[in-house]
């Protein structure tokens, strides 16, 4: 089979027409990510509530949103190798439709046993949702243009925590938590029908069948992408990063309430705070990677060191933190050190789509995200328990264990990533 020259990124990213529709693509694509989050982190707006209204400790209470986590990672394998094969947009339909459905048991009504259930299912449902929409996005863009708009889908998870949580808030402090899902199950369906209707595959996605490599040649085998130092490297270094997102997402409204002492409104506000910041560094190091590659500087630097620099800022900030009496100062230490750290995912993303062919990206994005969705399994149950054995100091001790994670985290970036020389390697 001949690979036309049409169908490649470059050609696709540069067409007018093309780059109409891409950017269609994107924005609908950056709404998933919100809409993603959104369900992500209702649990943590009403964790109070929640236990409260069933009666759980912070144990328990972790364990649930641990839960969310236990088919999320084999989701993203399948359904990331499946977006190599089977249309991105069908695959992003369903997920969306299957969020839906997902939110109504705990909606409907029932305890632990059924909020676990629908956590569960949620979350095989969500798990290939980030690589998915960063395939089906950067397909359409070429190399050295994908920073901004693999940065965007990555800011659609902050902006999704953003625009979310004053609302959903509100909605749980006046009409209860369970109203709050069937809320998201109404969005879900209305996303859906606007990506049925105004969504698209690329041409690339639409050429690449698994069976050749960009130029026409046999792609490299997975085992020989998973084996290489960048993909080892942006993988390791995203599951850290990925850690605080967790902690963010489930522990930070209650870490505000009940380590900080603010007050339940006040604690809504501030926490968007760190994904506040998220957004800025996120836009920050998308354009300095795309100035940077555009100049000629090597991945190496413009990815791996950047985003080494950017977790090594994170880790600083949450280290410091638990030592600074003032909560003022806490409270912006905290917000930096967890915005920097939990801005990996698109440095991640677009170094291992520019390590594996087209024809593989799917699945090298997918297993990525699987194991560093390990941590969003781990980290709750982790704090939960730090909660429950030491009190509110649990909370602190959680920021400096994050922070000591994202350093491990910044060292291999450092060390490891450098996608032209391992993408060279594969393809000789």
């Amino acid at each position: 089979m001949t690979t036309a020259p049409a169908v490649r990124g470059t050609d696709v990213g540069r067409d007018p027409r093309g780059s109409r529709r891409a950017w269609t693509v994107t924005a609908l694509l950056v709404v998933f990510m919100m809409v993603n989050f959104a369900d992500k982190s209702v649990l943590g707006l009403a964790a109070d509530e929640i236990r409260a209204d069933l009666h759980l400790s912070a144990t328990e209470f972790g364990l649930a949103n641990s839960a969310f986590f236990l088919l999320f990672s084999v989701a993203a394998i399948v359904v990331g190798m499946a977006a190599d094969r089977v249309s991105p947009k069908l695959l992003l339909l369903v997920m969306a439709v299957l969020w839906s459905v997902a939110q109504v048991p705990a909606a409907v009504g029932g305890g632990l046993a059924v909020l676990i259930g629908s956590r569960i299912f949620l979350g095989a449902a969500e798990g290939p949702a980030f690589p998915v929409a960063q395939q089906a996005t950067l397909a359409w863009f070429p190399n050295d243009r994908r920073n901004l708009p693999g940065a965007l889908i990555t800011i659609g998870i902050t902006l999704g925590v953003i625009v979310s949580s004053p609302g959903l808030s509100w909605v749980i402090q006046h009409h209860g938590w369970r109203s709050a899902l069937w809320v998201l199950a109404a969005i879900g369906v209305v996303w859906a029908l606007l990506w049925a209707a105004f969504g698209a595959d690329s041409p690339r996605a639409r050429a690449a069948t698994g069976l050749k490599a960009d130029d026409g040649a046999p792609p490299a085998p997975y085992r020989r992408i998973f084996a290489s130092r960048t993909w080892i490297g942006s993988t390791l270094a995203y599951f850290m990063s990925y850690w605080s997102v967790a902690l963010m997402l489930v522990w930070m409204p209650s870490y505000l309430r009940n380590a900080l002492d603010y007050s339940a409104a006040t604690a809504g506000r501030l926490v968007v705070l760190p994904w506040a910041v998220g957004a800025v560094v996120l836009l920050g190091q998308a354009a300095l990677t795309g100035r940077l590659m555009r100049r000629g500087v090597g991945s190496r630097r413009a990815r791996g060191r950047v985003g080494g620099f950017m977790l090594a800022i994170g880790a600083v900030c949450c280290l410091l933190a638990p030592f600074v009496d003032s909560v003022p100062a806490q409270t912006v230490l905290v917000s930096l050190g967890f915005g920097f750290s939990g801005s990996y995912a698109t440095v991640a993303a677009t170094t291992v789509a520019e390590l594996a062919p087209a024809s593989r990206s799917g699945g090298a994005l997918g297993l990525m995200n699987a194991l560093v969705t390990v941590s969003g399994l781990l980290a709750p149950a982790v704090v939960g328990a730090l909660v429950d054995a030491q009190g509110d100091a649990g909370y602190q001790h959680a920021v400096l264990v994050t922070g000591a994670l994202v350093a491990v985290g910044a060292v291999l970036a450092f060390v490891l990533i450098d996608p032209e020389r391992d993408r060279a390697r594969l393809t000789s």
